[in-house]
C-alpha cells in the first residue's frame, strides 16, 4: 500500500504492511539543522559543504527534502503557514554559518549580525527598526522568546488585544493553502498533516507572539500561567472568541482544501512537566477542554480529518479528557517522563488513540545511548505500540543537535528492518 493509505490504516487502529514513519511533518516531530546536515552526508546525499535550509527559525529546524523522505521511507509531510515563527517568509535564502560550523542557508529576514556579546537577535518580520522578539545565546543552538510585556492594567484589560494573531483567514491565505496541499496531494502519495494555525488555546510558546511587532495584553509566559488562576475569565473570553473565529476559518479550509488532508495539527499546548500534569484536571476540563472539544467536534462532523494534539511531558492522567475532547492523535508521547510508561499507555488507551511519537527517548537513549541501545529501544516500541495499529514512528519530539549520527541511523535502519507486520 502506499503511504496515505499507510497512515489512515494506522489511524483507523488497522494493521497495515509496516507501521507509518514521520520525519519533519510538524514542528514538533522534525530535526535539528545540524543533525538534518550530519545525517545527509551520512547517507551520500549532498557533497561535504552543502547547506541545508533553515525552515523553522525558532527551533533552528532542518528541511527534509523530498530525497531524504524517499531514503528513509518516510510516509508524512506537512503543510505550514508561509511565514515563520518570527513574521518572516521562508524567501531569500542567504548562506550562513551557526556557531558550531554548520553550513546553512536562512530566509532573508534572519539576522547574521551577531550583537558584542556575540548572541544572535532576531526581529519580528525581520525588522531591525522594531524591537527584537528572540535571542539566541552566544554558541547555542536555539532562539528565546524575548518577553516584551507591557504594564498590566487589569481594569482595563480588553480581550482583543489577545487576539491580535487571531483574525479571520483572508483569500490570499486560502490560495496559499490550495495550492500547498494541492501540490504535495497531487505530487506525492503521502499523507499530508495541515498545520493552519489559530487553533491551539494557550499554547506557551506562541503567547509572546515573536511575531508581532509590539504585542499588547498579556504576554509573559509567568503571568499567562498566573493569569489563567487570577484572571481565568479573561483567559476564557479569549478562548470564547478565538475558538469562534478558529471555526469559520476551518469551514472555509475544508472548503480549500477538502478531503487531501488527513492530519490536523490541532493543539501544541504543553500540559505536563517531567513528574505530572502542569495543571489539575478539573482547571484543563473547565478551561481547555470545552474549546478544544467544539472544535474537535466540528471536524469530525463535516472532514475525514484525524486531529492531532502535542502535550509533552507526565500526561498521562489528562489521556482520558484528550480523548473526551476528541482528539485522535497524542504526539510526543514522552515516555522519559514519570508514569508515561508503554506496555500501560497501550494497553489503557491504545483503541482510543493514535500514538505518534515514543519511538525512542530523545532526552537520554538517542542523543547519549549507543547504536545497540538505540535500536533495542527502537525494536521494543514498535512491538509495543504496533500491536493493532494506532502507532506512527517518530522519536520523542524533535531530534536534537549534537546526536552522534550513528545513532540516528541505528534508529532508521532498525525502523525499516523491524517495522513490518
Amino acid at each position: 500500500m502506499n503511504s496515505r493509505e499507510r497512515v489512515q490504516r494506522a489511524l483507523n487502529h488497522q494493521e497495515m504492511d509496516r507501521i507509518p514513519l514521520d520525519l519533519g511533518s510538524s514542528p514538533v516531530t522534525g530535526m535539528h539543522v545540524q543533525s538534518v546536515y550530519k545525517l545527509r552526508q551520512a547517507l551520500g546525499l549532498d557533497p561535504p559543504g552543502t547547506p541545508v535550509k533553515i525552515i523553522e527559525p525558532f527551533q533552528n529546524l532542518g528541511e527534509i527534502k523530498s530525497d531524504l523522505v524517499d531514503a528513509l521511507g518516510v510516509d508524512v509531510v506537512g503543510v505550514s503557514p508561509p511565514t515563520t515563527f518570527f513574521g518572516f517568509k521562508n524567501e531569500g535564502w542567504k548562506p550562513w554559518t551557526s556557531f558550531e560550523g554548520t553550513p546553512v542557508l536562512v530566509p532573508e529576514g534572519y539576522n547574521t549580525d551577531p550583537e558584542p556579546d556575540g548572541d544572535i537577535l532576531m526581529y519580528p518580520e525581520g525588522d531591525k527598526f522594531a524591537p527584537p522578539s528572540g535571542r539566541m545565546p552566544q554558541a547555542g543552538w536555539y532562539f528565546d522568546a524575548i518577553i516584551r510585556q507591557p504594564p498590566i492594567d487589569d481594569d482595563n484589560l480588553n480581550v482583543e488585544d489577545n487576539l491580535e494573531e487571531f483574525a479571520p483567514i483572508s483569500d490570499e491565505e486560502l490560495g496559499y493553502w490550495s495550492r500547498e496541499v494541492g501540490r504535495l496531494y497531487h505530487e506525492t502519495d503521502k499523507a499530508i498533516m495541515a498545520i493552519f494555525g489559530g487553533i491551539a488555546f494557550g499554547d506557551i510558546a506562541l503567547v509572546p507572539a515573536t511575531w508581532l511587532k509590539n504585542p499588547k495584553g498579556i504576554r509573559d509566559v509567568e503571568e499567562w500561567y498566573v493569569s489563567t488562576v487570577i484572571r481565568r475569565d479573561y483567559i476564557y473570553q479569549v478562548f470564547e472568541r478565538q475558538c469562534e473565529i478558529a471555526l469559520a476559518n476551518l469551514e472555509k479550509l475544508y472548503q480549500t482544501v477538502g478531503d487531501q488532508v488527513t492530519v490536523v495539527y490541532m493543539s501544541g499546548t504543553d500540559f505536563g512537566t517531567q513528574r505530572g500534569p502542569f495543571v489539575s484536571r478539573e482547571t484543563y476540563r473547565g478551561l481547555y477542554l470545552p474549546f478544544q472539544k467544539r472544535l474537535n467536534d466540528w471536524v469530525h462532523e463535516h472532514t475525514p480529518w484525524k486531529t492531532f494534539i502535542h502535550s509533552c511531558g507526565s500526561v498521562t492522567e489528562l489521556i482520558p479528557d484528550f480523548i473526551e475532547a476528541g482528539f485522535d492523535i497524542l504526539n510526543p508521547v514522552q515516555t522519559s517522563a514519570s508514569n508515561m510508561i508503554p506496555e500501560e499507555l497501550k494497553a489503557r488507551f491504545g483503541d482510543q488513540v493514535t500514538f505518534w511519537g515514543g519511538g525512542v527517548d530523545t532526552q537520554h537513549t538517542l542523543p547519549f545511548g549507543t547504536p545497540d541501545e538505540i535500536r533495542q529501544q527502537v525494536r521494543e516500541r514498535i512491538k509495543v505500540f504496533g500491536l493493532g495499529g494506532g502507532f506512527v514512528f517518530n522519536s520523542i519530539h524533535n531530534i536534537q543537535a549534537r546526536v552522534p549520527v550513528e545513532n540516528i541511523l541505528a534508529m532508521y535502519e532498525t525502523v525499516r528492518a523491524h517495522s513490518w507486520y
